[in-house]
């Protein structure tokens, strides 16, 4: 997988149903929290069948993700935001994204519904590729084996894509949160296809690291974020240009011990960042947040996170994920 920004391209992003253009589309049907290569196995297969038949791809999605709505008592480590979702899925080629609001009313949508009614009725679909576990309609008594026999009785195909792993470990959004929370990002890589990024608008501190001579870049993320506390190696995209960076992601125990902050430390950069929209992916893990004897002993550390930042970043030249341009939701 090439790991470099696209160009802007005709990608679709339409809300609970399909405009002309995608009207009769091969769709990818699933979540696809993070976009990982298990999710573009099931797009390649669609992608595969749709040019088999003539016809454009298109990602069927949910909004929010069924399990937020479902249990919202259980907070979910969402791998990317919304946008951010959308611009990996422009990325893979599709034709557009169709993204269906999860609500009480969908959620108790019956299987057969789903499939007569918004599948064949609504979309006018050519085929589906779905992931060897994907169930759907309510109770999700929906399942492979039912959407073939039904795609089969209304005319379109079905691929089932089986199970992807990676050296014996399943590819998958749980297996790749899992990998986050250990702060482990370069198996969550491994199992994304490229490095695990957040994205979020750079906001003002507490200007500690100003006066520390490390001036920061800070993001407030997602409190449902999973991401072990701890510094690490990143690369920062802002602008279409993209800089070198350490990031602290934690409470900082050495001064207030508050609410989670990314904090992103950019190796030869001068410039205001404040209110610009941002990227950043974690390449390599350096250490456990922690406190110091004092200032001077936390200034020396810095300064060691640097240098092995500087080494880690050498060996991942170039690297960051592959995002197309897709407009935001109607």
């Amino acid at each position: 997988m090439a790991l470099s920004s696209k160009p802007a391209n005709s990608f679709i992003v339409a809300r609970d149903g399909a405009p002309a253009a995608l009207q009769g589309a091969v769709v990818a049907i699933g979540n696809f929290d993070g976009v990982h290569r298990g999710h573009r196995a099931v797009i390649g297969a669609a992608q595969k069948r749709a040019a088999e038949l003539g016809m454009p791809a298109a990602a069927l999605t949910f909004s929010p993700h069924p399990r937020t709505f479902l249990r919202p008592q259980e907070p979910l480590f969402a791998l990317s935001d919304e946008r951010s979702k959308m611009r990996l899925l422009a990325a893979t080629g599709l034709a557009g994204a169709i993204v269906f609001t999860f609500d009480a009313a969908f959620a108790a949508t019956p299987a057969e519904d789903f499939i007569e009614k918004v599948l064949v009725g609504q979309l006018k679909i050519s085929g589906a590729a779905i992931g060897f576990d994907f169930h759907f309609g309510k109770n999700r008594t929906g399942s492979p084996q039912f959407l073939v026999e039904q795609g089969e009785r209304f005319g379109f195909s079905v691929d089932i894509v089986p199970p992807l792993q990676d050296e014996g470990r399943p590819v998958s959004s749980g297996a790749i949160r899992t990998a986050l929370a250990q702060g482990k990002v370069v198996e969550a890589a491994e199992l994304l296809g490229a490095a695990w990024f957040v994205a979020g608008e750079v906001i003002h501190g507490a200007k500690r690291g100003r006066d520390l001579g490390f001036p920061t870049a800070n993001i407030r993320l997602d409190p449902s974020c999973g991401l072990k506390h701890g510094i690490y190696a990143v690369r920062m995209q802002v602008d279409g240009e993209r800089h070198d960076g350490v990031a602290s992601f934690g409470r900082r125990p050495m001064f207030d011990n508050g609410a989670p902050l990314l904090e992103v430390f950019l190796l030869n950069f001068n410039g205001d960042l404040y209110g610009k929209q941002a990227e950043v992916a974690f390449l390599g893990w350096l250490r456990n947040e922690q406190t110091f004897d004092g200032v001077e002993a936390l200034k020396t550390q810095m300064q060691a996170d640097v240098a092995q930042a500087r080494e880690v970043l050498a060996r991942s030249r170039g690297r960051f994920p592959e995002l197309g341009e897709a407009g935001k939701l109607p």
